[in-house]
This record gives structure tokens, C-alpha cells and sequence, in this order.
């Protein structure tokens, strides 16, 4: 997962790359494989959510999501998601 946060005139802009399969039931039926995707994505800064998403397998493989919130130079940003098998990946940044 690579995650790069700029500041600007107070507003932070956010991408996020997950690298991950986000294989749907059917599209894992075809290729015989398990089904497995991203059903939860959240990022904090310090306690305070500002982003948060459910997904399904409606999701292309790596995505890439982006972003704003309110925010300032120098805070840390924590990106966690969660999958369909139950593993979890975090990852934090700093914000430029």
C-alpha cells in the first residue's frame, strides 16, 4: 500500500494505492479461485476518522482512492483496510 498526503491552503489531499486482487464471487468462480476484496477502508488522523469506506467486489483490482479533509503539515495519517478473508494492512504518512 503506497499513501501520499499534501497540504494546501488547509486542505489535505490524499491517494491511496491498495494493492490487492478484489476479486467478486463471479469473476472468482471463473478463474476457480476464492472470492476476496476490500470491505472496509478507514483513515485517521489521530482519533479523528476522515475517510471511511465499505466495498464489495465491485472494486477493480488495485485501486486507487482519493481524497480531502481539513487538515495541517506535519500530522500523521494512518490508512487501515480490512478484507473478505479477514486480513488487515496499515499503513501511515506523514502529511507534506
Amino acid at each position: 500500500m503506497k499513501v501520499k498526503a499534501k497540504e494546501k491552503n488547509g486542505i489535505v489531499k490524499v491517494k491511496v494505492l491498495i494493492k490487492h486482487p478484489n476479486m467478486g464471487p463471479e469473476e472468482a468462480e471463473k478463474k476457480k479461485k476464492e472470492p476476496n476484496f476490500l470491505t472496509n477502508v478507514i483513515a485517521k488522523v489521530g482519533d479523528k476518522v476522515v475517510y471511511e469506506m465499505n466495498g464489495s467486489g465491485f472494486l477493480s483490482k488495485n485501486p486507487l482512492l482519493k481524497f480531502k479533509f481539513k487538515g495541517k503539515k506535519g500530522d500523521k495519517i494512518e490508512v487501515t483496510w480490512n478484507d473478505f478473508k479477514g486480513n488487515t494492512k496499515t499503513k501511515t504518512a506523514k502529511i507534506k
